[in-house]
């Protein structure tokens, strides 16, 4: 399956019929080539308008935490594929959570269009429930802080929101110990077998 087979499967898919209607294709970053994949939870409403992957404040915050210039986050070495390509619209206290379909039928297609990838960085509750499964500590905190026990495969994060502040502010050590490791994990990934 190529990206264009994807996304057009995606916009024949009546539950993303109200987004295809207004002309929204699917937001996703995928290169055969990439080296790294961040699985985020779902585009915002600033990056439905842009259409580009993580391109407000998280996305800023995101690429403090990995070391990376915005050329080398939109580049071929990094895929971006959120558990939901859709904004999923407003909720009481936020966003509204990804809708379980998208990444339950179209990941593993996605996943074996890139064979390449060296890391998964996990940003959030959404994700890591997904892919860590029972492996999952009981709260994303303590997820996040044993994230040594996820390594090479995944790298599970808390969510680079500004909306996350006060969680940052509690947990000083994520700044201080996870943030340096996910520097050095990104750049081992990124230049693994001499690329």
């Amino acid at each position: 399956m190529t990206v264009e087979e994807l996304t057009k499967e995606l916009e024949k898919d009546p539950r993303n019929a109200g987004y295809t209607e207004r002309n929204i294709p699917p937001v996703y970053q995928i290169n055969k080539r990439a080296k790294i994949l961040i699985i985020g939870q779902a585009p915002g409403k600033k990056v439905e308008e842009t259409l580009i992957p993580f391109n407000d404040k998280s996305g800023e915050k995101l690429m403090e935490w990995m070391g990376v210039s915005r050329e080398i986050f939109y580049s071929d070495e990094i895929a971006i594929v959120p558990m939901d390509f859709y904004y999923p619209g407003k909720g009481k206290t936020g966003d509204l959570p990804p809708r379980r379909f998208i990444a339950e039928e179209y990941h593993q297609k996605i996943l074996e269009m890139m064979p390449e990838i060296n890391m998964t960085i996990l940003i959030g509750q959404y994700a890591m429930k997904y892919y860590l499964k029972d492996s999952m500590k009981q709260n994303l905190t303590e997820t996040v802080k044993a994230y040594r026990d996820y390594l090479p495969k995944y790298f599970p994060i808390v969510h680079p929101s500004p909306l996350n502040f006060r969680w940052q502010k509690n947990n000083p050590w994520f700044q201080d110990e996870v943030v340096p490791a996910l520097r050095n994990s990104v750049a081992a990934a990124i230049y693994k077998n001499g690329n």
